[in-house]
């Protein structure tokens, strides 16, 4: 029992990353993540701000959180508590950045049923309903980072 207490204070690097609490939800996130931009990208944009925010936030996170896997895998936070505190921050603000897409992508949804395509329509319900699952893996991701930085 000790073990599991004291990895939990340390920040993993190398494969330590595939085997550790939180660290485990970058390849989902990654791939949810990756889903989420390539469902998007295939629709017609019809409104393109809720579209283009969306988009956004799938590109950027998909490309922070591929460099901070490689920042934790080549062991550049060199095991300080200001690296857990920001891991803890970028996954929060990732969080809500993939909830208001999430949501604005629903509603763009909801509202393009009568209007557009079929296959567009099942396009943009599949990338609702990854984007929600990426939300949710971000936001566990935070909580379980917050347990992490606060036993530094």
């Amino acid at each position: 029992m000790a073990s599991n207490t004291a990895t939990m204070g340390n920040l993993p690097s190398g494969v330590g990353i595939c085997t550790t609490i939180p660290d485990i939800l970058y390849l989902p996130e990654l791939i949810f993540g990756g889903l989420v931009w390539i469902l998007v990208a295939c629709t017609l944009v019809v409104p393109q701000n809720p579209q283009g925010w969306v988009m956004f936030v799938s590109v950027f996170c998909f490309v922070m959180t591929f460099i901070w896997l490689l920042i934790f895998a080549c062991g550049g936070h060199h095991n300080k508590g200001s690296w857990a505190a920001a891991d803890f921050a970028y996954h929060g603000i990732a969080a809500f950045f993939y909830l208001s897409a999430s949501v604005a992508l629903a509603k763009v949804t909801l509202d393009m049923k009568d209007g557009t395509s079929f296959q567009n329509y099942q396009l943009d319900i599949s990338a609702v309903v990854f984007s929600y699952v990426a939300t949710l893996l971000y936001f566990i991701h935070t909580i379980l980072s917050a347990i992490r930085w606060k036993s530094f």
